[in-house]
């Protein structure tokens, strides 16, 4: 037999453990939420974390800094406008083509408006959407992302990246020596969800 120290999970939460949670579940393994607490294997996006999926909470995370921890952020958050919000939505919808908008629960770039590539058009499905629903949007400024040397089929050009840096937070906290660097393939194009056609690259510390 071979011991299992850690899981990477993907599944849904109520898909994990048909012992606790829905038990028509497939997908899941019978007994994993025991093993887990109890501290015989880790789970690599632990049942909760989901919570973090929610783009709402953007606009929370220097409020959580200062209750949990009691300091200052040291990075500033990129603003975050809540469609729930009476202000925060009537900057939204008179700012449509300056700001990237996005359904709360979407993920892989699905769900997405990008205010200065769109048409009138879909401002305006966008804007009838926030005002139906708008607890499901948030919005932001456009980040403009750093260009890379890429190979592409015309030759090599620059292309839209972004880094993702990520954390192991156990006993100590580690920052890992690296990260995933995503590249929008599509020249010009800054979303680089790889659902979306976007792509990866190596990622060297030197």
């Amino acid at each position: 037999a071979v011991q299992v120290d850690v899981i990477y999970r993907r599944v849904d939460d109520h898909f994990l453990d048909p012992l606790e949670f829905r038990k028509d579940s497939l997908l899941g393994v019978p007994g994993i939420m025991q093993a887990y607490l109890k501290g015989n294997v880790a789970l690599a996006n632990a049942p909760g974390t989901g919570v973090a999926d929610d783009k709402v909470t953007y606009a929370y995370v220097p409020d959580m800094i200062r209750y949990y921890l009691d300091q200052e952020p040291i990075l500033g958050s990129v603003p975050t406008f809540l469609g729930w919000r009476e202000a925060d939505r009537s900057h939204i919808l008179e700012n449509l083509e300056s700001l990237v908008v996005k359904s709360a629960n979407e993920s892989g770039g699905y769900g997405m408006l990008m205010g200065p590539t769109s048409t009138k058009k879909e401002r305006a499905e966008f804007a009838e959407k926030i005002k139906e629903d708008p607890r499901d949007f948030v919005a932001q400024p456009v980040v403009s992302l750093s260009r890379h040397p890429t190979i592409c089929p015309e030759g090599v050009e620059g292309r839209h990246v972004d880094l993702r840096p990520y954390i192991l937070y156990g006993e100590d906290i580690e920052i890992i020596p690296g990260g995933l660097t995503r590249v929008a393939l599509t020249k010009g194009s800054l979303v680089v969800n790889s659902s979306q056609g976007g792509g990866s690259k190596d990622t060297w510390v030197l």
